[in-house]
């Protein structure tokens, strides 16, 4: 992939926007010359040979390829033509047809990355319209390869649903990670301890299943053979209702993200 490649940022000062910028910056897949951000309030002290910006449709006018990532609320009033660009859209809930009619192009993409993009360890589902060629999925690959891993998905309904299952990135491990040291910390340890005991599990599992790939349902199986404490433990809070929970978390995200992408 060239480097002379022109990407713009609109929200390039947010948290995401930040990510995917810093990704892509340190994997050489574009010049910082050739990054453009947009920014609405105060301009990030960020990517210092970059070109900022606070007029969307500038940025846009720069660049080849146009991502967008702002919330779906602050997107409705957004006015800018990308006629015949490559647009990206990281944005929850809104749809590849009203993406194309605004932005005035067939050339449109909607993808849902999370906040380990910040670390190259970010998973990114994506679709694109009818009118993307090959040429932009590699873009496509390209941008989210250096943010994490990536697959192009066959349905609309299919990012929906992982906006809430992968979208959500690091906040269900961290949920559960907090359930886990308030626990801790009741039973009479130090929150020091008990905070460095709960991440290390919660990072010693992440690199345990990316490493070696297996379905978690294998490794769960495997503790349950077991028949020890952790066992036990699985047994008890499956009683308790814990795969039920996660199910009702889920749709509630799948139902949200649909929803955002409507008008308030």
């Amino acid at each position: 992939m060239s480097v002379s490649l022109r990407i713009g940022i609109i929200g390039g000062g947010g948290w995401l926007g930040g990510a995917i910028a810093g990704s892509i910056l340190d994997s050489g897949l574009v010049d910082p010359q050739n990054l453009c951000l947009s920014y609405r309030r105060e301009q990030p002290q960020r990517f210092p040979d970059s070109f900022w910006t606070a007029d969307s449709q500038e940025l846009a006018d720069r660049s080849d390829v146009i991502l967008l990532s702002v919330r779906p609320d602050d997107w409705h009033p957004l006015q800018v033509d990308a006629a015949g660009k490559l647009v990206i859209s990281v944005m929850a809930g809104i749809r590849l047809s009203a993406l194309s009619e605004r932005h005035k192009t067939g050339r449109v993409v909607r993808a849902l990355p999370n906040a380990a993009a910040e670390v190259a360890k970010s998973y990114t589902p994506w679709i694109g319209a009818s009118g993307i060629t090959g040429d932009d999925r590699a873009v496509v690959r390209a941008i989210f390869e250096a943010c994490g891993s990536e697959d192009e998905v066959a349905r609309e309904s299919d990012i929906d649903y992982l906006t809430g299952l992968t979208g959500s990135g690091p906040a269900f491990p961290a949920l559960l990670a907090a359930a886990m040291m308030r626990d801790a910390v009741a039973h009479g340890l130090p929150a020091e301890v008990a905070r460095r005991a709960v991440n290390t599990v919660i990072s010693g599992a992440g690199r345990l299943l990316d490493r070696s790939d297996e379905c978690p349902d294998d490794v769960v199986q495997a503790f349950l053979d077991y028949r020890g404490t952790t066992a036990a433990a699985i047994e008890t809070m499956r009683a308790a209702g814990f795969d039920a929970s996660v199910a009702s978390g889920l749709s509630a995200a799948f139902k949200k993200s649909v929803s955002m992408g409507e008008p308030s």
